[in-house]
């Protein structure tokens, strides 16, 4: 009985120790394979996992790329935003351009009723220089609706201005010359006496005769609008009381 125990212990010995030095050897290989060769560890694991159910989840919605072109970027090239700011520079100076001593000042004399024009050129009136554009428009407009006695017995009608720049304005003077008549009438406006012609609305002359120099008689005949029968007796009056 004791010899059979100890053949069974002796076999068991024999057995078990081959077993563990070969589990041993197969673990260090396992080992030393990880080691050296990591990539093909991880197929290998990664095989072992293939057909598993595998979390997933949506790809996100990508925004599409937003267009870059040139314009966006400055390589020295006017962009549209700075043209327009050139533009309103430019207007700006134009608009702020004014007239000087040297400005030619060109008058375009028109007859609205033969259909004629007569251009001069004069020395731009002192009044004149140092204005812009607004400011001299500003000007004619006040001109035309108050002109002098002198252009209304010319038969001034109105005016329009033709260009602006500081080297040369242009405006357009329109006439409705006034035709002599055969008779007129002496008035009296502001002590000074007017001559009318027999429509005794349109102003023929201004004579700057003060109405107080007159005799008292004849004062009263031109407050009553005194008729004179023909040109040669009308200059012959201005000549008589003239000064």
């Amino acid at each position: 009985m004791g010899v059979s125990m100890k053949l069974v212990k002796s076999i068991s010995l024999f057995i078990l120790y081959p077993l563990c030095m070969l589990g041993l050897g197969f673990y260090a290989g396992v080992e030393t394979s990880r080691f050296f060769y990591p990539a093909e560890q991880d197929s290998e694991e990664s095989s072992l996992f293939e057909g598993l159910p595998v979390a997933t989840r949506e790809p996100q919605e990508q925004e599409e790329p937003i267009p870059v072109t040139d314009d966006q970027f400055d390589y020295g090239i006017v962009m549209e935003g700075e043209e327009d700011a050139g533009e309103a520079a430019e207007e700006a100076a134009f608009s702020s351009e004014t007239l000087c001593v040297d400005t030619d000042y060109v008058l375009e004399e028109t007859d609205i009723l033969q259909h004629t024009v007569v251009e001069t050129t004069w020395r731009l009136p002192d009044k004149y220089v140092g204005m812009n554009r607004e400011q001299f428009l500003q000007a004619m407009e006040v001109y035309a609706a108050f002109p002098p006695l002198s252009e209304l017995e010319r038969g001034f009608v109105g005016l329009e201005v033709l260009s602006f720049s500081r080297e040369r304005v242009v405006v357009q003077m329109n006439y409705k010359y006034i035709q002599p008549s055969s008779s007129f009438y002496l008035a009296a406006y502001d002590n000074k006496i007017i001559v009318y012609l027999e429509d005794r609305k349109t102003v023929y002359i201004e004579t700057g005769i003060p109405l107080d120099s007159l005799p008292v008689k004849l004062q009263q005949s031109i407050i009553d609008m005194m008729w004179i029968e023909n040109e040669e007796k009308l200059y012959d009056f201005l000549e008589n009381y003239s000064s």
